[in-house]
């Protein structure tokens, strides 16, 4: 019965990453962690298995919708490389309750930040004008944010995109839709580094995260088609309540 479970689950978060933006791997986490009483670590690993195929669908589907700018997420992706491996290491010699607890910390702060966004953005329209393209700026810049979402992917197992996607919309005024979509290509390479990381560490349980992985690519493209029909601030406030309920399931196990 857990390989039809672990498909039936692997298609509502296939469903929600897509929607979101963020591979699914941030609810996949707790949930690994609080039924089938994985450690942090464990999690995170077997987490990166179905997040993989799941990222590479998204970004295809997001890229139908509308062509990702391959320049800034290669340089996006080749800074995040180095540092999803130096992150991996860092994570692995923690203490997985502490790591479950900075992980709740983290996705608290991101969570609040949305909130604060989607209340924002409803007082007052974004003017069409007033958006931006990644095109606008130099790739040293998307290096840098792939530095900083490769440390915290490799520590996190996931969640680089879910911090590159705020630097993006606010600092770099990408639509909410763009941002997700540039945010996820240049998280592709280090997504694969840090599953090999976990993986060589005995850190991925591969029957568990297979059935996951299946029943996830299944249900992205249905959740890309809802990310484009829903409104931006509707968008950022359905992101941040389910980061808080993320946040609660990783406290209850702690």
């Amino acid at each position: 019965m857990l390989i039809p479970a672990c498909l039936a689950v692997g298609a509502l978060i296939g469903f929600t990453g897509g929607v979101l933006g963020i591979g699914g791997g941030l609810l996949a986490i707790p949930l690994l962690g609080l039924v089938l009483g994985m450690e942090q670590q464990a999690a995170q690993g077997t987490a990166l298995i179905m997040v993989a195929p799941a990222v590479l669908l998204t970004v295809r589907k997001y890229n139908q919708h509308d062509k990702v700018d391959l320049r800034a997420a290669g340089a996006g992706a080749a800074g995040a490389m180095v540092f999803t491996w130096l992150g991996a290491q860092v994570a692995l010699g923690i203490e997985p309750v502490l790591l479950r607890r900075v992980y709740a910390g983290f996705v608290l702060c991101i969570a609040m930040f949305y909130f604060h966004q989607s209340s924002r953005k409803r007082r007052k329209a974004v003017r069409p004008g007033g958006l931006r393209r990644p095109e606008d700026y130099h790739s040293a810049w998307f290096a840098l944010i792939g530095m900083i979402a490769g440390m915290t992917g490799g520590i996190f197992g996931v969640g680089g995109s879910v911090l590159v996607i705020p630097i993006l919309t606010t600092m770099f005024r990408l639509s909410q839709t763009s941002a997700q979509a540039l945010a996820l290509t240049m998280m592709i390479p280090s997504t694969f580094v840090a599953l090999s990381t976990y993986a060589a560490h005995g850190q991925a349980d591969w029957l568990i995260g297979i059935p996951l992985a299946l029943g996830s690519v299944l249900m992205v493209p249905y959740g890309v088609r809802l990310a484009y029909a829903l409104p931006e601030p509707r968008l950022k406030l359905i992101f941040a309540c389910m980061l808080l309920v993320i946040m609660v399931l990783l406290l209850v196990k702690t």
